[in-house]
């Protein structure tokens, strides 16, 4: 089983104010709004005037200020934040409860954000991210992910914790179109949750709702989520449908979500609340209440990963791959963050023309492809 992280490298260790019209947009969250200087306006501009209304992005660079530091690979890190969720739920004897359990780990993912409207760093073909957690009860964490496709683009990603019994594998491919006044998102691809200790249960399978970054023209940009997702257990019959709700022109609220449990047809509860904030669930038989995540009180108790050095880095690992391009955009030097991120993309460029000419095809280092499906080469 270790031997998939073993392949990645052998060194995990043991143990001016603005204006009125400047301010965003009410009830968004302070770090979901972006105010462009005069600079990135004017390269927005520029870069908007080559779009046409329905556009693929995935061939587009987009300027690095809108860039968060980090890679797509690493971003998916996101929903191993909390895994005292997910922990136990085995032994939960209510197939209800561990589906609500699953709910929560999945659901507690989105409230980790950069400040403003950024997106990761597209991931190059054969990039990969690694990482380990410790836990305050002497368990350990591993993940790994890495790009297998470039056009499209997928991300595959693994996660265990043998101990904890819990396993986690997905993949997604992200289609980006531009819409006009927003650009959408279209997270395709699924989180597939295997509770070790309860293998009766088969999967939990959750897809991805979509991303929307609005007021790029005009306005102030915001970042909201939208469409809904579904999370099901066949082997249980347990469903839920969420929405992702966003705000309407005149009325509604940022970040809010619902969603109604189902065993079989037969309802058994509501999710409600903010991803941002408080999502509660509802029993539909008694009325009663219970907190399923609050990000205002738990958001900051995430889960430390640790990553190794960069100098005992692969080349082709994200931290390393793109660490010029990091750096620059934490001095908020653009220039030099342009120059390191056209680099990493010109050495792309050449190994894939390279293999095209040699007419060989890219063979992934940790992922195979099975039955339609991304899966980790374990051993």
């Amino acid at each position: 089983m270790m031997g998939l992280f073993s392949q990645a490298g052998s060194h995990f260790r043991n143990n001016s104010k603005p204006k009125d019209e400047d301010k965003a947009p009410s009830d968004s969250e302070p770090d979901d709004t972006s105010i462009l200087d005069e600079n990135e306006g004017s390269i927005i501009s520029s870069l908007i005037s080559q779009l046409r209304v329905g556009m693929d992005l995935s061939r587009v660079t987009f300027p690095t200020f809108v860039l968060e530091p980090r890679s797509m690979l690493e971003r998916i890190t996101d929903f191993m934040a909390h895994p005292d969720l997910l922990f136990g739920a085995e032994q939960c004897s209510d197939p209800e409860e561990r589906f609500i359990r699953v709910l929560q780990y999945y659901l507690a993912g989105w409230h980790i954000k950069p400040k403003g409207v950024k997106k990761p760093y597209n991931p190059v073909l054969g990039e990969f991210f690694r990482c380990q957690y410790d836990y305050p009860n002497n368990t350990q964490g591993f993940y790994i992910a890495e790009q297998v496709s470039h056009h499209p683009p997928i991300s595959a990603f693994f996660y265990i914790s043998p101990e904890n019994h819990v396993m986690v594998i997905g993949e997604l491919r992200p289609k980006s179109k531009f819409l006009g006044n927003s650009v959408s998102t279209t997270m395709e691809g699924e989180n597939r949750v295997t509770l070790l200790g309860k293998p009766d249960d088969g999967e939990y399978v959750i897809t991805m709702p979509n991303m929307y970054a609005r007021g790029i023209l005009f306005g102030k940009m915001v970042l909201e989520l939208g469409d809904s997702c579904i999370a099901k257990n066949e082997k249980n019959g347990m469903q839920c449908d969420i929405e992702f709700k966003t705000k309407g022109f005149f009325s509604g609220t940022y970040n809010a979500i619902s969603g109604r449990i189902r065993h079989n047809n037969i309802e058994l509860g509501e999710v409600s609340g903010r991803w941002s904030h408080v999502m509660e669930h509802k029993n539909s038989k008694t009325g009663a209440k219970r907190v399923m995540f609050d990000a205002i009180k738990d958001g900051q108790n995430v889960s430390p990963k640790w990553v190794p050095p960069e100098d005992q880095q692969e080349p082709n690992e994200s931290q390393r791959l793109w660490t010029h391009v990091t750096r620059a955009i934490i001095a908020k030097d653009m220039e030099a963050a342009t120059e390191a991120k056209s680099t990493v993309e010109d050495a792309q460029r050449e190994s894939r023309k390279k293999l095209d000419e040699s007419g060989q095809k890219h063979i992934p280092s940790f992922f195979v492809q099975k039955d339609g499906r991304w899966v980790p080469k374990l051993e």
